[in-house]
């Protein structure tokens, strides 16, 4: 086969990527890597690890991508592309974050962005910014992370990259509902999912309609919340995005949960479980041991609840997870009948909590 038919087979790859079309999109890479290896084309070799790794990272499998991005960084060595390595060390970045390492993570998207700014490279530069500000959300600097998310729209806009302003509004939209921001964060995703629908980008769709859902459950609306959560679910399961999904089923566990129908949340919970300890997902997995604990406690199972909880607060201690921490910390109090929600208070985050059942954001 020669160069350009090679060529042709990356376009194709990157054509089934844009398309959410990820396990495609993985499958033909393959092959252009195998095509590449072989004709010692080493920068068709080094595009292949790293959009290989940018899938693998979108589909949850966070070791495989850190994999691909690495063998990038050997290859983008060789051929002495700095702008490739950055490029690498965000996705690393993702990764890790995503593995509940966010203090590595903002070392390397720090790197990233110090590379990008030394040559004035703005798209560079306005990803490193929505790349901190979701590592921001994930460590539990909620108002940072709304400001730099901010920052990042401002520069995507500036840019006209219609998919990556939709992402900036995504995240404005989940760090809005964690600092209590309930209209805030409709109004964001409900922007998205139009720009979304406009250049019909599924992923970012079914995105932004669970973030739509899960603003709707903030609200108080079940109905309409379970609505939407079924339609992001209908479209992750078709991409294949077993990250997003995990995190979908466990609003709907919770929203369940709100309406009394204990035996829905708790099989969401444990399906969602299950999906976070394929993906290696801290974070994820103390939501569940908080939602399993808050179902045996209105269950009237106090010790198993008293269990989940004292776990859920050791794990959030031990990542640094600071919203996670208050949230777990509220629910062992709750074992007491004295609920406190100082802790939100000094994160700056507009959250209280009364009465069971708790409707965690």
């Amino acid at each position: 086969m020669k160069s350009s038919e090679t060529d042709k087979l990356f376009a194709q790859a990157e054509t089934l990527r844009q398309h959410s079309r990820y396990t495609e999109s993985l499958a033909v890479f393959k092959e252009a890597l195998k095509l590449y290896t072989s004709s010692g084309d080493f920068i068709g070799v080094m595009e292949c690890h790293l959009s290989t790794g940018d899938v693998c990272r979108m589909t949850g499998d966070f070791d495989r991508a850190v994999k691909s991005y690495t063998a990038g960084i050997k290859t983008a060595r060789k051929l002495h592309d700095i702008s490739a390595i950055a490029d690498a060390e965000a996705g690393i970045g993702l990764s890790l974050r995503a593995k509940g390492d966010w203090k590595t993570a903002l070392k390397m998207i720090s790197s990233a962005m110090d590379y990008y700014q030394s040559m004035d490279d703005k798209q560079g530069i306005a990803f490193s910014l929505w790349a901190t500000a979701g590592t921001f959300r994930i460590q539990g600097d909620i108002l940072k992370a709304i400001d730099t998310f901010k920052h990042a729209l401002k520069a995507f806009k500036a840019l006209r990259q219609q998919p990556s302003v939709g992402y900036c509004l995504c995240g404005l939209g989940g760090t809005s509902r964690i600092a209590g921001l309930f209209k805030d964060s409709l109004n964001y995703y409900n922007q998205a999912n139009g720009l979304f629908a406009g250049i019909k980008d599924t992923f970012g769709t079914a995105y932004s309609y669970c973030g739509i859902g899960n603003a709707h459950r903030m609200l108080g609306d079940y109905k309409k919340a379970l609505s939407y959560f079924k339609k992001a679910s209908s479209l992750y399961n078709r991409i294949g995005d077993r990250v997003s999904y995990a995190y979908t089923l466990w609003s709907m566990g919770t929203t369940y949960k709100m309406l009394g129908d204990y035996t829905s949340a708790s099989s969401c919970f444990k399906g969602s479980q299950d999906l976070f300890r394929k993906t290696k997902d801290p974070r994820g997995l103390i939501y569940c041991k908080l939602g399993l604990g808050e179902i045996a406690l209105l269950e009237g199972r106090k010790k198993s609840a008293e269990k989940y909880f004292k776990e859920a607060v050791a794990d959030s201690k031990k990542y640094g997870f600071k919203v996670e921490r208050c949230h777990a910390e509220m629910l062992f109090s709750s074992l007491s009948g004295k609920i406190t929600s100082i802790c939100y208070n000094k994160l700056g985050l507009k959250l209280s909590f009364n009465t069971l059942p708790f409707n965690l954001p």
